[in-house]
């Protein structure tokens, strides 16, 4: 692949409470499972099990949840944002440790507590699309075959023929496009109120590019905020 990718706002949207950060890595060597946290996630790790519950601020809690709180969906219980998940498994000690796009996905979005999704390029095409889940629509988002109910819920596009399908959101990501040792080009998607500091976005993203590109020895990696 060549070029950043691209991502569209699906009009449903408007007016928007949401902000994003589109952040990319391209030509990664490869992306084969880790079997520990990198010296920065484990430093992250330590500040979270020190701080306890009071490392996500509750303002950062809250105007997630009412970023995402519509229609039939609500931000609680099984269908909390990712970053809430992960900050509940750093606490627990069994934070997840897949492979270096994933952790680094992992890790800006336990730091700034922000849900972030991250694809495997191959799988999506270089063209996403930020829309809001149908009812009816779900998808399959682990090996197991579980599915996640995509109603009102903010969603991620990808182009499958003359359709838009989705392929994630902030609570779970789908299988289809996940990311796996083959990935060379991958996307993440960092999901912000738009009543947040535009900066914190900002760091959060130039972060997840740093380390794809000094971590993950992306040939490429950049980002920027739609």
């Amino acid at each position: 692949m060549t070029g950043a990718p691209e991502l569209t706002i699906d009009p449903v949207l408007e007016p928007r409470k949401i902000r994003i950060g589109l952040v990319w890595g391209l030509g990664l060597p490869s992306c084969p499972p880790k079997t520990g946290p990198s010296a920065s996630l484990a430093a992250l790790l330590g500040k979270v099990a020190a701080a306890g519950e009071g490392f996500l601020a509750p303002e950062r809690k809250a105007g997630v949840r009412n970023m995402l709180r519509f229609g039939a969906y609500k931000p609680a219980g099984r269908s909390k944002p990712s970053s809430e998940y992960l900050l509940a498994a750093a606490l627990a000690g069994d934070f997840p440790i897949v492979n270096g796009p994933v952790d680094a996905n992992n890790e800006v979005s336990l730091r700034w507590g922000y849900p972030a999704s991250v694809f495997d390029l191959a799988k999506t095409g270089p063209i996403l699309q930020l829309s809001r889940g149908r009812q009816g629509e779900s998808f399959v988002f682990n090996p197991s075959g579980q599915k996640i109910d995509l109603e009102d819920l903010i969603v991620v596009r990808r182009r499958v023929g003359d359709a838009w399908e989705a392929c994630g959101n902030p609570v779970k990501d789908a299988m289809a496009t996940k990311v796996f040792e083959t990935a060379r080009d991958v996307a993440g998607v960092i999901y912000a109120p738009v009543t947040d500091p535009k900066a914190d976005l900002e760091a959060c993203a130039e972060r997840f590019a740093r380390i794809l590109g000094e971590d993950c020895g992306a040939r490429e990696a950049g980002w920027r905020i739609v």
